[in-house]
């Protein structure tokens, strides 16, 4: 199975669309999922899986998630089983309202922090103060926070976004000093303090793991 180009840009990326048959199963998740959710699959040999990705910019644009999770359903064809790689993501149970209505499965939990982490951990945590980056979001940083935000532009905003936040929350899903260093240098550029949490790939493999041909 070859890994897809442009895993971190907003473009839908596909990976084995075909051939489709009898036991394959349909992956429809966010693009910021796209590389942890190929390890994944590759780690595991999972290859009757494919994966399609919506684009990630629909991270800040959560009342877009439905509408093309719906479109990407539509449009799958040949598949015995479809998993949403997709937790609540801040459609207020919409999604999960259409994925019952649709019939296909997908991840517990109202985000990727809380199943990086492991929900019930994440929920006990109750940290209103912590602002959160994912792998993909430290490598992203600019494009999905920064850019998006006015910051590049109007830096005095910071304070208004972030004045209530005391510490920047590093999930960390692989171990690469580089990229612990790119979060360290949000946490710096936000004036946040730096906490570093290795969650691995948590309740998404777990759940990735378990898909089988049946």
């Amino acid at each position: 199975m070859t890994t897809p180009p442009h895993l971190d840009d907003d473009r839908l990326t596909e990976k084995g669309l075909a051939p489709k048959g009898a036991g394959r199963i349909l992956v429809i998740g966010c693009g910021a999922l796209a590389r942890e959710i190929l390890a994944i699959l590759d780690r595991n040999g999972l290859s009757h899986v494919d994966l399609r990705c919506l684009p990630a910019i629909l991270h800040n644009h959560p009342d877009r998630i439905v509408p093309a999770v719906r479109t990407a359903v539509a449009e799958a064809d040949g598949y015995d089983r479809i998993f949403l790689a997709y937790a609540d993501c801040g459609t207020g149970g919409l999604l999960e309202a259409a994925a019952a209505e649709l019939g296909v499965e997908m991840l517990a939990g109202p985000h990727c922090y809380a199943f990086y982490e492991g929900t019930p951990d994440f929920l006990a945590r109750d940290e209103i103060d912590a602002f959160y980056l994912t792998d993909f979001l430290a490598r992203q940083f600019d494009a999905f926070v920064w850019k998006p935000l006015g910051l590049d532009r109007h830096p005095e905003l910071r304070e208004a976004y972030f004045g209530n936040y005391r510490t920047l929350v590093y999930e960390a899903q692989t171990d690469d000093p580089a990229l612990t260093e790119r979060a360290r240098d949000c946490a710096r550029r936000l004036g946040l303090a730096f906490e570093r949490r290795f969650t691995g790939y948590g309740e998404l493999a777990t759940a990735l793991e378990t898909l089988d041909r049946q």
